[in-house]
């Protein structure tokens, strides 16, 4: 006789006769139901076409929110301000721990999340996470959520980052190398993992529907809010907050971009030393913050009274399939995901009144993007914008803050200009806006978009209410 392996638990596979149980009964019974509706078919019916079901209704998104903490400025309307001014947020890192790299210049946010959140409350977050809970509280005040009556179970969180707490773990190694394995802090993981920024803006605002976290690259923000537009539009949700963060700016990063040769090197210090579009870019400066909106579904927000900033109308997503670090030249999957984002927005290339441009200051990144705009909308057809010349390189963040940015063109009527921009590649063939803002000449579609390593493509558009 057969003996069970000493130590293992025993698992009866052996085939048994059917019990009849309640269970089995409650489907013999569908079974006999379906047998008797068989029946019951007119033959002469047969081979009809049945009409086909109504489809369901395609809600419309709004943003009714925004929020953002940025090199510019500690909340949405001071980087707002600082946009349309064309200051740049670059400056020169003092730290001991910056001192021997290559590149010492960087776009710190304007305002420490830790000197504003409850200790109590700071030391359990990275970072990252700390914006993105400043920032997506800020949002949710500007929508006027704090004191209307939202099921919790209809509203959800939708966060992009890059590296999340990666730079917890250094910090934990450091504390293992140098103090031992009792001095790491036992909040070393729950800081550390990508999805710990979506966790605290729901705790925080209480969002039961859902936290989403995405990881895309540089895309990364931009992505984060476009799944957040199809889960309203799909009837998920009614509302969702959704934006991106990052704050990355530590010698162990900064030395990496370096020597990739990514960064600028500044050379003639932080003003100007990101120049996107200019005849002389040669690379981006880092950059640190978070950029969030309150998206609603239309009827929901017109029915509590809110103010409406925009509609969120689409967006489009697509893949280079080309190489890590380098974009595709001709700009093919740019192009691909423009070309998705007006498709989602039932828009076409015509109704397109303004671009937020990518555009970090890599030679080959802007070049590869003019050509797409070029190839879509024609030479200096659009009034295009790239606010990295002032805000800097903000990762996972930049698709939160730029979709900010490309809100509030459309509700002011207003362009900010590139700060950084002197001389104008003239190959490049996009009317840029330099020097000072810019009135929108008619209500349309804005696209703003985001590219990262890995050939990651996302592309927003958003619509005028008078469009």
């Amino acid at each position: 006789m057969a003996t069970e392996p000493a130590g293992e638990e025993h698992i009866d596979l052996s085939l048994r006769p059917l019990d009849g149980g309640p269970g089995l009964r409650r489907r013999m019974r569908r079974f006999d139901s379906v047998d008797v509706l068989m029946e019951r078919v007119d033959p002469a019916q047969v081979g009809q076409t049945a009409p086909e079901p109504a489809r369901p209704r395609r809600r419309k998104v709004v943003v009714t929110g925004v929020g953002a903490i940025s090199p510019l400025g500690g909340d949405a309307a001071s980087t707002w301000e600082g946009l349309l001014a064309g200051v740049s947020g670059a400056r020169e890192l003092t730290g001991a721990e910056f001192a021997e790299l290559p590149v010492k210049v960087a776009a710190t946010a304007a305002l420490d999340p830790a000197d504003v959140l409850p200790r109590s409350q700071a030391r359990t977050m990275n970072r990252s996470t700390q914006f993105a809970v400043l920032t997506a509280r800020e949002a949710w005040s500007d929508a006027g959520l704090e004191s209307a009556a939202v099921e919790s179970e209809r509203v959800g969180v939708s966060v992009g980052t890059i590296i999340g707490g990666a730079p917890v773990m250094v910090d934990a190694h450091r504390s293992l190398t140098d103090k031992g394995a009792r001095r790491v802090s036992p909040h070393t993981t729950p800081m550390l993992v990508p999805n710990a920024s979506a966790a605290h803006i729901a705790i925080e605002l209480g969002a039961r529907g859902e936290a989403r976290t995405v990881v895309a690259a540089c895309a990364s923000g931009t992505e984060a809010i476009g799944l957040a537009v199809d889960r309203i539009r799909d009837g998920h949700v009614d509302v969702m907050v959704a934006g991106g963060t990052e704050a990355v700016i530590t010698p162990e990063i900064m030395a990496g971009f370096a020597n990739m040769r990514a960064l600028s090197p500044a050379a003639d210090g932080p003003e100007g030393a990101a120049r996107p579009f200019d005849r002389d870019r040669d690379g981006f400066v880092l950059g640190e913050g978070a950029g969030f909106l309150v998206l609603e579904d239309e009827e929901h927000a017109l029915a509590r009274g809110a103010r409406i900033y925009c509609e969120a109308a689409g967006w489009g997503v697509s893949a280079d399939a080309h190489h890590m670090t380098a974009p595709e030249p001709e700009g093919t999957g740019i192009i691909e995901a423009v070309r998705k984002a007006l498709d989602s927005a039932q828009a076409e290339a015509a109704d397109v009144v303004h671009i937020n441009a990518h555009a970090t200051a890599t030679p080959v990144g802007d070049a590869a993007e003019a050509a797409a705009v070029r190839s879509l909308f024609g030479p200096d057809a659009v009034p295009v914008t790239a606010p990295k010349g002032a805000l800097g390189h903000l990762q996972g963040g930049a698709g939160g803050v730029e979709a900010v940015a490309t809100v509030l063109t459309l509700h002011h009527g207003l362009i900010p200009p590139t700060a950084g921009l002197t001389e104008p590649e003239p190959d490049l063939g996009l009317d840029v806006v330099t020097g000072a803002p810019r009135a929108l000449e008619s209500p349309g579609v804005a696209l703003s978009n985001s590219f990262g390593f890995g050939g990651h493509n996302a592309v927003l558009a958003f619509r005028s209410r008078a469009a």
